[in-house]
C-alpha cells in the first residue's frame, strides 16, 4: 500500500443510543472490490446469494426487506434484532459468500439508518429502480437479480 495515498477511514456502524435496534431499519451497500467487473448478476452467484439471505433470516441474524443485485454492489433493506451487532453480522455474512464463492468484497460497508421521515417504501422504490439508472433495464420488474421475503 502507498502511504502517500490517502487511508480509507473505517465506518463506525453503531446504533445512536436514543435508537432502539428493533426499530431502526438499515439501508446496506455493500460493494465488491474490483468495481465495474459482474461478480454478483451471474444466475448461480445470485442463487447463492438469496439462499444465503434467506437461510440467515429463518436463523434470526436478520430481517431483509428487500436485497437487490448490481454487478458490483448490492444494496438492502434490513432490520437488525437487538442480540445482533449489525457490523458482525454483514462481515460474517460477507465473509462465508467470499469463501462459498469466490465474490471479493470491499473491506466495509455503508449503512445508513432510515429516519422516522423516510418511508421504507420510497427506499425500496429507489433501490428497485437502480438497475434502470444504470441502464440495465428499462422497467423495474425485468430485473430478476431481487430477493423480497415473499417473492
Amino acid at each position: 500500500m502507498n502511504a502517500n495515498l490517502p487511508q480509507r477511514k473505517k465506518l463506525p456502524h453503531d446504533i445512536p443510543l436514543w435508537v432502539r435496534p428493533e426499530d431502526a431499519t438499515y439501508f446496506l451497500t455493500v460493494c465488491c472490490d474490483v468495481r465495474g467487473t459482474n461478480q454478483l448478476c451471474l444466475p448461480p452467484i445470485a442463487s447463492v446469494i438469496f439462499e444465503s439471505v434467506e437461510f440467515r433470516q429463518a436463523r434470526g441474524d436478520w430481517w431483509v426487506h428487500l436485497l437487490l443485485l448490481m454487478p458490483d454492489h448490492l444494496h438492502a433493506l434490513v432490520v437488525f434484532p437487538p442480540d445482533k451487532e449489525m457490523k458482525q453480522v454483514v462481515a460474517q455474512w460477507k465473509e462465508i459468500l467470499a469463501k462459498r464463492i469466490g465474490i471479493q468484497w470491499q473491506r466495509d460497508f455503508f449503512d445508513h439508518r432510515l429516519r422516522k421521515e423516510e418511508s421504507l417504501r420510497e427506499k425500496a422504490d429507489y433501490i428497485l429502480e437502480n438497475p434502470i439508472r444504470k441502464g440495465l433495464v428499462t422497467r423495474t420488474e425485468d430485473w430478476t437479480f431481487v430477493w423480497m421475503p415473499d417473492r
